[in-house]
This record gives structure tokens, C-alpha cells and sequence, in this order.
């Protein structure tokens, strides 16, 4: 393709020219860029709500604020980021995927309920948070600008490379439940005749995630049009399912067996089966609405949008999900463990098969299948924003390739390749067995709830400082000065009670097959990132970048801009002064 006289040189695309991968794994050619590193006691607070009603800056010269150029392309509104979060969520593929921990005891829909509304005390939070802030960091970014001065760097960078693998451990586990859901099809339509095994698994596994990546790539221009595919494919096949379900099934389950009856099948004590089985399914199944606050970068009106994403797609999610649960619980067979044992491999195959017979069965298991490869198309779109975005301030491996925006589409296709092939090998995990493969699960749960409540507990540290100029500064969406302490100090207890909860075994007696290997390989994130920053990439990661003065001139921001943004900030400066 031939070159514009406005196109950057080819060299300009491999960062100064080509260099060796081993120069591009560790960033050296940082100390090249001397970009200005933003600092939290800066003198030029952010402020969104005075930025919004007062200054009537754009989402642009928000960001800018912020010390970021806007590189991607803005065409997400409010239902499309509703949207993003609700299709990763997919309720009924997600509910399939967890069905079985749902019924190892009777009774855990109140466990969903219950959970659900604890997540949206997080979802609160994180509004506050994005709404102050904007940007498609978020968390780590949230991180660094909240610390002591002595703990922002090396956390805000355990926080962000937490986050991205906590990603990719989220579309490792979508798209292994696809694997399943697959297989579990082949497995009813031959009666039986078919062995599952776990190379054929992670066979299944490896295809779906490289046609995602193809699919995020191709498609990326029109990636707010395939959210809003992916929710009407979604509410419309949780609609038809309580209906064909409601309506086929002969034989019900009485209310009192649904809503009073317990029967534990696990050999925990009743109380913490309860708990555990009622409240981890809701914690998997409502886990990505900070895909919002990644998608931040491309969302009009980001300080009001990115809360209702997040809000709309918790509310939506919770609640459908508590009536899918009720439905299921006329339906399914009362002999629980006959369900959750299946030959299948999953439990909802089953439960369909017992009400419906086997056509309906496989009608429903490839719906599902297929609104469960959405959601792992809409995944791996968030995870890739925030590779990308980790990337641009030099927190990853590679962070000089994998930061490269494609010029024309204006989507960072290198972030999607790159989140692909993470995720291919974090899914060798497949080859061990489910017990190692169901690690997946929770590593995206424990990641993302450490990298949740840190800028949360932080906030509260800046809420309460003394001195204005670091003071926390709401944005637009704010609970107020009495409701949002609370809520959030409420938040801070949920997340570290889930965190823990989520590495205990399924079994009290355990072994090889009934280990939680999550604190393994959750410990193990936290540790390598740890070590990894203070053995080496403290030399170049110095917390988020300012890439309005770089020295490539594409890393520029508009000039006008600029100078509105100035004028602005000039202004403040002097009603500051005068105040004082």
C-alpha cells in the first residue's frame, strides 16, 4: 500500500526502528522516549464533575486530563455499554457453565440473589471511580493516582498485569465452557457414543479462541454493533428458554421444594455449602463489568456512560439470572445428583434432556453454545483494551509492539493477537483435568476482585486526606459525602471475604482431584508480577505515561484541543489563587 504524505515512516511503526525481540520483551528503548510521568500530588488536580458542568470539556480533553492522547474511535452509547458488559456476561451460557455448583445444594438461588446484591455495591464503587476518571487503564491507573507516594508504582503495576491476566483467565474460562457445551452436543446427538476427553477439550478450546481473535480483528470497527447483536440474542433466548421450559416440562417441582428445601450433596457443613455453591455461581457469572471502564476510551459521554454499563449490566444480569434459577428449579430433575453426574459433562444438557427429550436438547445446548461464542467475542474485545492500554505506559512484556494501534481502523489489533495467544497457553491448563482447567474460574475471580478493591480501599484513603489538593474529587455519577464511605467500606469486606472463599476445595477431604489450585496460580500471578517489577521492570515502567508529549509526533493530541485544555487549566490556576 502506498504511503500518504501524512503517514508516519514505516520504521516509526516498530518504535524507532527494528530491534530484536529481546529488546522489545523488556522495553528497553524507554529511556528514548523521556515522556513525562504524571504525578498524584500534582498541582493541576482532576476534577471530571467541574470538567463536565463548569468547563464543558469533551470526552477528549477529559482524557487528556488525564495525561493520555485519545487514540481509538468513540461510537459506544449507552446501550452499547450496557451492552459489552451484559453480552460477557451472557446470563443463560453462564449459568450452564456453573449449574453444577448451583445444585450441589438445593436452595442456592437465594445465595444468587443475595450475592448480586453485593456486586452491585462494587459496581457503585467502580462508577464513582470511572466517573471521576475515565480512561481504559482504570484499575491500575485508579491505582497509581490514589497511592502513598512510596507504593504507586510497583502496585499500580501488580494491579495491572493482575487485571490482564484476571482477563484472560475470564475468556479462558468462556471459552472452555464453549469447549464443553460443544462436546456435550456431539455427546447427545450419538447417544452417548462419544468419549470426551481433555486433548479433544482443549482442541475445541484452542479453535474457539482463534476464531475469536480473528473475529475481534476483522470486525473491531464494528464492534458496538456486535454487542448489541449479542444482547438481543441473549434476552431473546432467555425469554424463549423460560418459556419452551415452563411450558414442555410434565412433571414440576412444588414452590416449597424450590424456594424452602435443602439438600447439601457436597460434604461441607450445610451452612457454608450454602454460602459457597449460593454465592460463587452469581460471583463468575457477574464479573465483567469493568469491561466499561476498558471500553472507556471508546464511549461518548464516558463519565455518564461508563456507570450505566456498568449499573444496567449488574442489575440485568442479577436479575435474570435469579429467574432462570427459579425456573430451572421446577424443572430439573429432583434427583440432583443424577443431574449434576451426567455423562455429558454438563448438568444443564441434562437437566433440558429430562424435561424436554433429546431434539430439545440439542436445539437449546447449540443456542447456547452460540451466545456463549458471543460472549467470548465480546471478552476478549475488553481484555484486549486493557493489554493495550497497560501497554501504552510500558507494563507488559512486548509493550513496544503490542501498543500499536492500527492507523486505519483505529483498534489495537496487536492487543487482541497478543490476549489470544495468552489465553492459548494459560488453556494448557485443559490438558491436567477439570480440577486444574476449573483454576480458570476462579484466577479471573480473584484477580479481578484484588484489582477491584484495590483503587476502591485507596479511594477511601484519599476520601479522608487532609490535605484538598489529594483529596478524592468525584466525578458526575457520586452516592454523596454519607453513602458512598459505607458503600464502599461495605465493598472492602465483600471482595476480601470472596477472595478467600473462592480458594477453598469443593471437598473438605482433599486431594490431587479435589484441590483449588487458584491460590497456586493466583499466588503465583502476584508473586512473579512482584518479583518480575523489582528485578526488572522498574526500570521501565514508571506508572501511567503522559502521551501528550511525546516525541513521536502521532502520540500528539490535536492543537486546538490543546489550547482549550490550557485555557482551562489556566483558569482554575487563577480562581485558586484568587480563592486563596
Amino acid at each position: 500500500m502506498a504511503s500518504t504524505g501524512a503517514s508516519p515512516p514505516l520504521k516509526s511503526i516498530f518504535s524507532n526502528g527494528l530491534k530484536s525481540i529481546t529488546s522489545h520483551a523488556l522495553n528497553t528503548d524507554l529511556d528514548a522516549q523521556k515522556s513525562q510521568i504524571r504525578d498524584v500530588h500534582s498541582h493541576i488536580p482532576i476534577d471530571t464533575r467541574v470538567a463536565v458542568k463548569q468547563q464543558h470539556l469533551d470526552d477528549d480533553e477529559i482524557l487528556a486530563l488525564a495525561g493520555y492522547k485519545h487514540e481509538l474511535k468513540r461510537h459506544f452509547g449507552p446501550f452499547n455499554m450496557v451492552g459489552v458488559a451484559f453480552s460477557i456476561m451472557s446470563v443463560l451460557p453462564s449459568i450452564a457453565s456453573v449449574l453444577g455448583q448451583c445444585y450441589s445444594i438445593n436452595g442456592a438461588l437465594w445465595g444468587w440473589l443475595i450475592a448480586s446484591c453485593c456486586i452491585f455495591c462494587i459496581g457503585l464503587c467502580m462508577s464513582e471511580l470511572a466517573s471521576a476518571i475515565p480512561t481504559a487503564g482504570g484499575l491500575y491507573y485508579w491505582t497509581y493516582h490514589y497511592s502513598p507516594d512510596w507504593l504507586r508504582v510497583p502496585l499500580s503495576f501488580v494491579v495491572g498485569n493482575t487485571n490482564s491476566i484476571a482477563l484472560t483467565g475470564a475468556l479462558c474460562s468462556i471459552d472452555y465452557g464453549f469447549a464443553k457445551e460443544i462436546l456435550s452436543i456431539v455427546y447427545i446427538a450419538k447417544d452417548g457414543d462419544f468419549e470426551i476427553t481433555d486433548p479433544i477439550t482443549y482442541g475445541v478450546y484452542v479453535a474457539c479462541i482463534v476464531s475469536h481473535v480473528i473475529t475481534a480483528c476483522i470486525a473491531s470497527y464494528g464492534v458496538a454493533k456486535l454487542q448489541s447483536l449479542s444482547v438481543v440474542c441473549n434476552v431473546a433466548l432467555v425469554i424463549f428458554f423460560v418459556i419452551v421450559l415452563l411450558v414442555g416440562t410434565k412433571h414440576k417441582n412444588n414452590a416449597e421444594w424450590v424456594f424452602a428445601n435443602t439438600q447439601n450433596l457436597t460434604d461441607w457443613p450445610t451452612g457454608w455449602a450454602w454460602v459457597y455453591n449460593g454465592f460463587m455461581p452469581a460471583i463468575w457469572t457477574i464479573g465483567a463489568f469493568d469491561s466499561c471502564v476498558h471500553m472507556s476510551e471508546e464511549a461518548h459521554n464516558a463519565t455518564k456512560n461508563v456507570p450505566i454499563g456498568i449499573l444496567g449490566s449488574i442489575s440485568a444480569t442479577g436479575s435474570l439470572g435469579f429467574i432462570i434459577l427459579i425456573v430451572c428449579s421446577f424443572c430439573i430433575n429432583p434427583d440432583l445428583n443424577s443431574v449434576i453426574s451426567t455423562g455429558s459433562g454438563q448438568p444443564m444438557a441434562q437437566l433440558i434432556y429430562d424435561a424436554l427429550g433429546k431434539r430439545w436438547t440439542i436445539a437449546f445446548m447449540v443456542l447456547i453454545a452460540i451466545c456463549q461464542w458471543l460472549m467470548g467475542a465480546s471478552t476478549i474485545t475488553a481484555t484486549s483494551r486493557q493489554i493495550w492500554a497497560f501497554s501504552r505506559d510500558n507494563g507488559l512484556p512486548f509493550s513496544s509492539i503490542v501498543k500499536v494501534v492500527n492507523s486505519k481502523l483505529k483498534v489495537p489489533i496487536r492487543a487482541i493477537i497478543f490476549g489470544g495467544i495468552l489465553a492459548v497457553l494459560l488453556g494448557l491448563l485443559c490438558l491436567i483435568g477439570p480440577t486444574a482447567a476449573n483454576a480458570l474460574f476462579t484466577l479471573y475471580i480473584c484477580g479481578n476482585y484484588f484489582a477491584w478493591q484495590t483503587p476502591i480501599i485507596l479511594r477511601l484513603y484519599r476520601t479522608w486526606d487532609k490535605n484538598p489538593e489529594t483529596r478524592f474529587k468525584p466525578g458526575t455519577f457520586y452516592l454523596g459525602d454519607i453513602m458512598s464511605p459505607i458503600v464502599n467500606m461495605f465493598t472492602v469486606l465483600f471482595t476480601n471475604f470472596t477472595i478467600i472463599m473462592a480458594m477453598f476445595p469443593t471437598s473438605r477431604t482433599v486431594d490431587k482431584e479435589t484441590m483449588n489450585y487458584t491460590i497456586v496460580i493466583t499466588g503465583g500471578t502476584w508473586l512473579l508480577s512482584a518479583a518480575y517489577y523489582f528485578l526488572y521492570a522498574h526500570k521501565t515502567y514508571h506508572g501511567p505515561r503522559n502521551t501528550l508529549n511525546s516525541a513521536d509526533p502521532a502520540d500528539s493530541i490535536d492543537g486546538e484541543k490543546a489550547d482549550h485544555i490550557d485555557q482551562v487549566l489556566e483558569s482554575s490556576e487563577d480562581e485558586k489563587f484568587r480563592s486563596a
